[in-house]
Order: C-alpha cells, then sequence, then structure tokens
C-alpha cells in the first residue's frame, strides 16, 4: 500500500513538473499578435463622442474642441494608434476654464483607453497636429 501512495505522488510531481515546462508564447509570437491588433480606427471619431459623452461631466458645454487624426504611437510594449484630443469645459461657476488635453489608444480598430493625465498626454502629443472637432461641441446628453 504505501508503495502504491509513493507511485501516485511521484505520477502527481512528474505531471505537474510537465506543466512548469510550458513557458507559454515567444516574444517574436507576442509581437506579432500585438502588431495583428494595430487596425486603423476608421470610426475614431465616433467612439471618442461616445466616450467623452459620458466622461464629460456636461458634453453639451464644450468649446474649442480639437483633435487629432489616428497616427501611431509607442504605447506599453509596442506601438497603437492614438488620437489627441484638446477641449474646453465649464467649471462650477460657468466659466469657461483651461484646455484639457487627452489620448485615445485603440485596438483593433475600437476605442481600448483614454488616458487624461498630462505627463501621457504631453509624451503622445506634442508633435501631432489637431484639428476643428465640430462634433465634440455639438455634443448632447
Amino acid at each position: 500500500m504505501r508503495c502504491l501512495s509513493l507511485l501516485a505522488v511521484l505520477a502527481l510531481v512528474g505531471a505537474l513538473g510537465g506543466c512548469a515546462t510550458d513557458v507559454g508564447p515567444s516574444a517574436d509570437e507576442l509581437k506579432a499578435r500585438w502588431e495583428s491588433e494595430n487596425v486603423y480606427p476608421q470610426n475614431y471619431k465616433t467612439d471618442l463622442l461616445a466616450f467623452l459623452r459620458t466622461y464629460l461631466n456636461e458634453p453639451d458645454h464644450v468649446r474649442d474642441a480639437q483633435v487629432s487624426q489616428p497616427v501611431r504611437k509607442t504605447v506599453g510594449p509596442g506601438e497603437r494608434f492614438v488620437a489627441c484630443v484638446r477641449y474646453r469645459t465649464r467649471d462650477v461657476t460657468g466659466k469657461y476654464g483651461a484646455p484639457k488635453d487627452g489620448v485615445a489608444t485603440y485596438v483593433s480598430g475600437r476605442l481600448d483607453r483614454f488616458l487624461d493625465t498630462p505627463p501621457q498626454v504631453k509624451a503622445m502629443c506634442t508633435d501631432v497636429p489637431l484639428q476643428p472637432f465640430p462634433e465634440l461641441e455639438k455634443l448632447s446628453r
């Protein structure tokens, strides 16, 4: 009986040891998978407007809105399409404050994240030309 238990334990250890050698996809496979998700976001404005409608406290009070065409920028371990956005909103007193900047990242042609911290936005949007974004100024709840 003791011999049978020892054999069962050894078999279990051998089976689990075999699992430990599976290291997952190679670096080349991960890079290829990342790159395959870089699809130009055809509807980037529509996705951005849908997000900003819920993100902004008062989406119907936006001025001086601008957006960039999607461009590839380094995000994480590789490149992603990003669109930079700038706009002004009203504060609690009803006055329009300083411009706010954000950057939308896209995966597989769809909005994935919206970043609004100044260091991240500056790093991705410094050299990106902006153009008027009147659709954002016409947004309503």
